[in-house]
């Protein structure tokens, strides 16, 4: 059987976005709002392990986490926060939680962190969806505004310089770079980037732009990717 998660989150936008994406990576997923119906289902179905939001409205997930460590349910725990502060992070642990992601996450590193806890609590149990490699372009090295990349590698240049990028990053500069002096909606790039759309209140984009930017930009060097108000980013080289 796939493992369950109880996932706990108030915004409507990534609770969708995390249930459907865990659904497709093999998880039973019960998705709810808020702290108090969390405890209802975990006492009700017990999870295979819980993903719960820090901040939520009436019982947050700290509070969540010490009611159910109270009382001896050592159900492993994710938590998700935008606090990172570290002794933000230390409450969390300090309250039961096993581990947690720092929003605005890369729903890859859900995934691990998920994996991890769960061979911690069942050793034996196999993957929940093996890696599969994407479809390897034909083209071995693009080339745009300076910059230089080969997907097959998984390695960029700026110049003579090579960028250390995440997997999300990688991605986000490829398209940038297939489609250099074109101007990506944040719709196209949420969807192929992601997989789906956070909607326009999300600022996961932004903070991945301003990520890759500070690994782009260099002294007296000109500024890659722009920002075009109300529309979304392009790459050029002015």
């Amino acid at each position: 059987m796939p493992p369950t998660v109880l996932l706990a989150e108030d915004d409507r936008a990534i609770r969708n976005a995390l249930e459907r994406a865990l659904a497709l990576e093999g998880y039973r997923v019960t998705a709810v709002a808020d702290g108090v119906e969390a405890l209802a289902h975990a006492h009700k179905n017990p999870p295979d392990v819980l993903l719960l939001d820090v901040m939520m409205p009436g019982i947050d997930g700290l509070q969540v986490c010490r009611v159910l460590r109270a009382e001896g349910d050592r159900t492993p725990i994710l938590m998700l926060t935008a606090l990172v502060e570290t002794a933000d992070r230390i409450a969390g642990l300090d309250a039961g939680a096993d581990d947690y992601v720092v929003k605005p996450f890369d729903v890859e590193e859900v995934f691990a962190r998920l994996r991890a806890l769960l061979r911690r609590t069942n050793p034996d149990a196999a993957p929940v969806a093996p890696d599969v490699p994407k479809q390897v372009p034909q083209q071995r090295h693009l080339e745009a505004a300076g910059l230089r990349m080969d997907p097959q590698a998984r390695r960029a240049w700026r110049g003579g310089r090579e960028l250390e990028l995440t997997r999300t990053e990688f991605e986000l500069l490829e398209l940038l770079v297939r489609n250099a002096g074109i101007v990506l909606d944040h719709s196209t790039i949420y969807d192929r980037i992601w997989g789906y759309d956070f909607g326009p209140g999300s600022k996961n984009l932004a903070v991945y732009v301003g990520y890759l930017r500070r690994k782009l930009d260099q002294p007296g060097a000109s500024q890659l990717i722009h920002t075009v108000r109300g529309v979304g980013y392009v790459l050029r080289e002015d």
